[in-house]
């Protein structure tokens, strides 16, 4: 087992409709407004940007993220992660009573040296640091989409 691997899941359900969440997960440059895990993003160019990530354990995460597949009508934006993180995330949109779910997936292996080093024991951490900036966000995201 690569203990450098992971595999993350997380399902949001939200108080807007499927285009509003599309949209608003469109525009990573403002997911600092709502997402307080996420310190920074900076834009290269129209389909690429940087972002640092910081959630309860004592460490920034710093990783080009591309732009590979934006489809709006399947509600699925998709990217590349490179950095201290490697691999892809998707978010997938969808309909669900009243709101919408969005769905995220990621894969990604760590190349940040100290959290190899760490892999073993820091794994189960990592994880839950994991869970509570997901969970972070969804509040975030939440609130957001009401106050907008």
């Amino acid at each position: 087992m690569d203990w450098t691997h992971y595999r993350f899941h997380s399902r949001w359900a939200l108080p807007a409709p499927p285009a509003r969440v599309y949209e608003a997960l469109g525009r990573p440059e403002d997911y600092p407004r709502w997402w307080p895990q996420v310190r920074e993003v900076g834009r290269v160019d129209d389909t690429t940007g940087v972002v640092r990530v910081r959630s309860a354990l004592p460490y920034d995460l710093t990783f080009t993220v591309r732009a590979v597949r934006g489809d709006s009508a399947a509600g699925v934006l998709e990217v590349a992660l490179s950095g201290d993180l490697d691999g892809w995330a998707r978010w997938t949109v969808t309909a669900e009573g009243s709101g919408a779910v969005a769905r995220y997936d990621q894969e990604v292996r760590v190349d940040k040296p100290l959290l190899r080093r760490l892999a073993v024991p820091g794994r189960p951490l990592f994880r839950l640091n994991h869970r509570l900036m997901m969970r972070a966000g969804r509040r975030g995201l939440a609130a957001y989409l009401e106050a907008v």
